[in-house]
């Protein structure tokens, strides 16, 4: 008589999502956005399965002193277009960097998820500031018991 047994099966009703903060200051931004993207995937949990939302939640401090390597700050461009023609708008990543630093790493981010609905609700788990302070103390507290 062969007695098998199935394999376990992540639900989602065992998974948990902790909240992690991370530091930009000095970070090179793609190798940064690499590392928080591993993290909202959920591949540094041992429960992973690419079909759940296994990954937690991540807030990044410091958005404003990330760092970018060679010519990146004049040479790298944003698009955005309004639905409009000739509604076409470019920015630099010295402009972005100047206006608006945390949709620098958010775009990075968002290149490294899957292309799904999936992928949306992970980037809607990224929480991004650009100084030292976040309103998300009392979670950050409240995981780490």
């Amino acid at each position: 008589m062969v007695i098998s047994s199935k394999p376990y099966e992540t639900k989602a009703s065992d998974l948990k999502p902790s909240w992690k903060v991370m530091d930009a200051d000095g970070k090179t931004l793609g190798r940064f956005a690499s590392e928080i993207a591993t993290v909202l995937t959920g591949k540094d949990n041992p429960l992973y399965v690419p079909h759940l939302l296994c990954g937690g939640y991540v807030i990044v401090i410091n958005a404003d002193k990330i760092h970018v390597t060679g010519n990146k700050l004049a040479q790298k461009r944003y698009y955005r277009h309004s639905g409009y023609h000739g509604g076409l708008k470019e920015r630099t990543l010295q402009q972005m960097m100047d206006k608006t630093p945390d949709r620098v790493i958010k775009a990075a981010v968002k290149g490294m998820l899957p292309k799904s609905a999936l992928g949306r609700k992970m980037l809607a788990r990224m929480k991004v500031y650009s100084g030292a302070d976040h309103p998300h103390q009392a979670q950050v507290g409240a995981s780490s018991e």
